[in-house]
């Protein structure tokens, strides 16, 4: 086995690593100052190390027949692991990936680069700028997973972002956004309010300790015009090595409450997370 380096180097978000898995032989961790971004095996594409990527690629799993090739549109990039995915899972499909930090875009492309062949275009550009100039009704899957720093920007929570993203998918379509919060859940219920307003259909996917208020974590947001097939992701999540819970209809009104939709004068970026949330050491 070659003995890989770390990677260092500074990216227009901060000062990114990348850091060898000594347990395998071509997989990297991403992190930009300190907190993590991507795992990535390049052997191994579909090898996800962390829960809410596993979970996001459950719903492109559960978004066609098996092997499909689907057009998807990801917004944040960090390493590519879920293009890469959907590549080995999914051949044929057209991806289109929008990452506004150029220089991490490019220590990505450089050190990790995409197998020839893959289907994956990447642009350096803002997500929200990308979103509302692509062609309308040209995704079947649109995720979101996009951090400044560990917070969701403001410009990507509210209801004219929605109803943009609303105008990419296709009439079955399915947004899929990863966000993180803890209790009472302001951030959330406020996603939950706003995507409401564009969409008939709403889940989450998180840990019940999350959920419970008992630690502030990760929660996939989804929301479609056509019913979400939550039975089958909640067997894929329930089997996960961090079992999570898909909540929907009942449950989910009574968690938005009184929660109300953001309009962009209003939004706000998703909170700080707690020390120590999501760092590396």
């Amino acid at each position: 086995m070659n003995e890989q380096i770390p990677v260092i180097r500074d990216v227009d978000g901060g000062t990114a690593k990348l850091m060898p898995d000594v347990d395998r032989e071509r997989a990297w961790l991403l992190t930009v100052d300190g907190a993590p971004q991507s795992y990535v095996d390049l052997d191994a594409p579909t090898h996800l190390e962390f829960e809410y990527v596993r979970r996001l690629a459950h719903v492109v799993d559960c978004a066609a027949d098996e092997g499909a090739p689907l057009d998807v549109l990801h917004l944040g990039g960090g390493a590519l692991t879920l293009p890469r995915y959907v590549a080995a899972t999914r051949p044929g499909s057209r991806q289109e990936v929008a990452e506004a930090d150029r220089g991490l875009l490019a220590l990505v492309t450089e050190q990790l680069p995409l197998p020839d062949g893959s289907g994956v275009q990447v642009h350096g550009t803002d997500a929200r700028a990308w979103v509302e100039s692509a062609p309308a009704d040209s995704a079947d899957v649109l995720i979101a997973d996009v951090f400044g720093g560990s917070r969701v920007p403001a410009h990507l929570t509210s209801v004219a972002y929605a109803r943009a993203a609303e105008r990419v998918l296709r009439p079955e379509g399915i947004y899929a956004a990863n966000l993180a919060d803890g209790a009472p859940f302001t951030f959330l219920r406020s996603q939950l309010a706003t995507f409401a307003e564009v969409f008939e259909y709403l889940a989450i996917i998180a840990e019940p300790a999350v959920l419970r208020g008992r630690r502030f974590g990760n929660a996939v947001l989804l929301a479609s015009h056509a019913p979400l097939d939550t039975a089958a992701l909640a067997r894929r999540t329930a089997s996960d090595t961090f079992p999570a819970r898909v909540e929907h209809g009942p449950p989910l009104a009574r968690l938005i409450g009184d929660a109300k939709a953001v309009r962009d004068e209003d939004a706000v970026a998703s909170p700080e997370p707690p020390d120590g949330a999501f760092s590396v050491g």
